[in-house]
């Protein structure tokens, strides 16, 4: 059975959709990241990164939410586009796109908007400007077709999944109006049962919630750490 090392992050989340989505059998194990629960030896073991998600299949570990998908994708058959060169070059060079810039931009203008001690006016400008570009990447491409590879449910829309609910928190309450493609989808895909099934995963473990001075430790141990000389 797999293994599943998850919280209730955007990264984690686009994984429980694949789970869900394929039946496969896994056992969730949750990694309370406000508890620093990423760092102790035994998870490290795992995903040296002390990030969330990973996966253990058998002797197989696999880390990064997006290089799980492929290899979930891969090791079921489902999910991926056409078994064409074309196919296979645009499913890498979307999947490579998320997990190269929707994520990363997202989650720091998550962080800078949100949890960034301080005023940081050019960071937030920064970010803001870089994740907002981002979708708009994607809401271009989701013009295109019902899904991001046109008409076959794939990866890459469960690698999106994942993030796009996070995008008040990163560009504003109204944010989503600029996106009307992303959320046609994002309303699709929140209607299969399989995902209503995957938000449920965070209810099965009492998660920390409180954004304390430990959970900022654990999280950013970078705010506490002496300025570089």
């Amino acid at each position: 059975m797999l293994k599943f090392y998850y919280n209730a992050a955007p990264n984690p989340l686009k994984v429980a959709l694949f789970l869900e989505e394929s039946g496969l059998p896994y056992e969730g194990i949750a990694v309370d990241t406000k508890r620093g629960q990423q760092h102790e030896p035994a998870y490290l073991a795992i995903n040296p990164n002390a990030k969330v998600p990973a996966l253990e299949d058998g002797d197989v570990v696999v880390f990064d939410s997006n290089a799980i998908l492929l290899y979930l994708a891969e090791k079921t058959g489902e999910f991926l586009p056409d078994n064409t060169p074309a196919a296979r070059g645009a499913l890498l060079s979307w999947l490579m796109f998320i997990a190269s810039g929707v994520g990363p931009f997202s989650g720091q203008a998550v962080h800078f908007r949100n949890f960034a001690p301080g005023d940081h006016p050019y960071a937030r400008k920064r970010y803001t400007f870089e994740a907002r570009r981002h979708w708009r990447i994607i809401d271009e491409r989701l013009a295109k077709g019902r899904y991001m590879m046109g008409e076959r449910y794939t990866i890459l829309d469960m690698a999106i999944w994942g993030w796009a609910p996070r995008i008040p928190a990163m560009l504003g309450d109204q944010a989503m109006d600029e996106f009307p493609h992303l959320s046609r989808l994002m309303a699709e895909l929140d209607a299969r049962p399989a995902a209503q099934r995957a938000l449920t995963l965070k209810d099965r473990h009492a998660f920390k919630m409180d954004m304390d001075e430990d959970a900022l430790r654990s999280m950013y141990p970078q705010i506490f750490a002496p300025d570089p000389a």
